[in-house]
């Protein structure tokens, strides 16, 4: 890469790039900040995994952790291959049919306008994440690790931008769609290196900013730390709207009820599931539907957020799930993900092709299922402690592959 794409691709990191580099006229011509950030996502990553060993002579990440949480976040973006962002495609389509006004493209006023709209719309859904059920199934996927470290920024859910959206449509009446796409992309990006336990303080920031010393309150479980600090870039929404709060004693990461699993799409569906048995127990509709309108701790004669008393207490002693695997499984389990990986990367890097041959990553035809069965087959764990944790992914990815391969062939052809 030239010195000026890497000086870029660096600085969106941590929102530092200037109004004028990152002002487009047409979506199509706004960079895709998030699918050109995996060497830094990697080399970050890398940074953090030595200075932690340097600092704690232990590993900060964990092989079954480390690679559930990137697993993750690549089953978060396939439907990217198939379809723009639900919320660009929504907010494209208020700006086309419902927009007031026309704020003008190359203003930096818009650009900064936009920084703190996309911001604003992201702490409410973040806040409405955790306090409405059926949307905290889906947020909880990023909750579930019992780390903290860069590997959680990128566990992602794959359903929650199906959801996302609404709460950034009030500026599709005036704020152009190119100027919306850098900012939704800045702002996740921004999120990425908060997580992690190795800053501890960074002093006057910590006022207005969302930090990791913020943000490792968010993802704790102790009572203290529950739904608060929902802050994207910014700390201040949480000050004024009463969910902030400061880290004090040691943060236990993870969710309540730490789930204990590594397979994907458990970690990514299993709420969904929890959700509907736990409303078949009641026999109102009323309370039915209050299950997965309320909050996740609702029960009927609670409050619409429910309370915590059924929690368990969190002590300061509590240990991360980390199975043994013996070293074969470790190398087996590193070498698989990497040529998934390889294969992923491959699939965005030709994303264009794969658009053109819509079956790429269905399964449900005929012939996709005995090819699934294919790759399920080398990946399968059978001990409960690594229960199937890159099948899904292999799968799809393999099928994915194989007629990237058979599209390439035809084209040479």
């Amino acid at each position: 890469m030239e010195y000026d794409s890497v000086s870029r691709g660096a600085r969106a990191m941590f929102f530092m790039l200037t109004p004028n580099e990152s002002s487009f006229e047409k979506v199509e011509d706004v960079p895709q900040y998030v699918q050109q950030a995996t060497p830094f996502f990697v080399g970050l990553m890398t940074l953090e995994l030595v200075v932690g060993f340097l600092k704690t002579g232990a590993p900060v990440i964990t092989i079954s952790d480390g690679i559930t949480s990137l697993s993750a976040g690549m089953v978060s973006r396939l439907p990217l291959l198939l379809m723009r962002g639900c919320e660009l495609s929504a907010y494209m389509h208020v700006w086309n049919h419902y927009r007031l006004v026309e704020l003008p493209w190359d203003s930096a006023w818009t650009w900064w306008f936009t920084f703190l709209g996309v911001d604003f719309g992201y702490y409410w859904v973040h806040r409405f994440a955790h306090e409405v059920a059926v949307l905290w199934a889906a947020h909880q996927v990023h909750h579930s690790s019992e780390y903290y470290n860069l590997t959680t920024a990128l566990r992602q859910s794959v359903t929650q931008p199906f959801t996302s959206w609404v709460f950034y449509l009030p500026m599709a009446l005036a704020v152009p769609p190119s100027i919306f796409a850098v900012h939704i992309q800045l702002n996740l990006l921004y999120q990425f290196w908060i997580h992690t336990e190795l800053i501890r303080d960074l002093g006057p920031l910590e006022w207005i900013l969302n930090t990791p010393k913020h943000h490792r309150v968010h993802h704790g479980r102790n009572l203290y730390c529950i739904d608060k600090n929902y802050g994207g870039i910014l700390i201040i929404w949480d000050r004024l709207f009463g969910t902030f709060a400061q880290e004090a004693n040691q943060v236990v990461y993870g969710l309540v009820f730490p789930i204990k699993r590594f397979e994907i799409l458990y970690v990514q569906l299993h709420y969904y599931l929890y959700l509907w048995k736990k409303s078949k127990t009641y026999k109102t509709i009323s309370n039915k539907l209050s299950t997965f309108l309320n909050g996740p701790s609702w029960k009927p004669g609670k409050r619409r957020l429910g309370d915590h008393n059924d929690n368990p207490k969190v002590t300061g002693k509590e240990v991360p799930h980390n199975p043994s695997w013996s070293l074969p499984v470790q190398i087996y389990a590193v070498i698989h993900f990497l040529l998934v990986l390889k294969t992923y990367h491959d699939l965005f890097e030709n994303k264009m092709a794969i658009i053109g041959c819509l079956g790429a990553i269905s399964l449900c035809r005929h012939d996709d299922i005995a090819e699934v069965q294919l790759h399920e087959a080398p990946c399968t764990f059978t001990g409960s402690a690594y229960r199937g944790l890159c099948l899904p992914l292999s799968a799809v990815l393999g099928s994915a592959q194989h007629r990237l391969s058979a599209a390439r062939h035809q084209e040479e052809g």
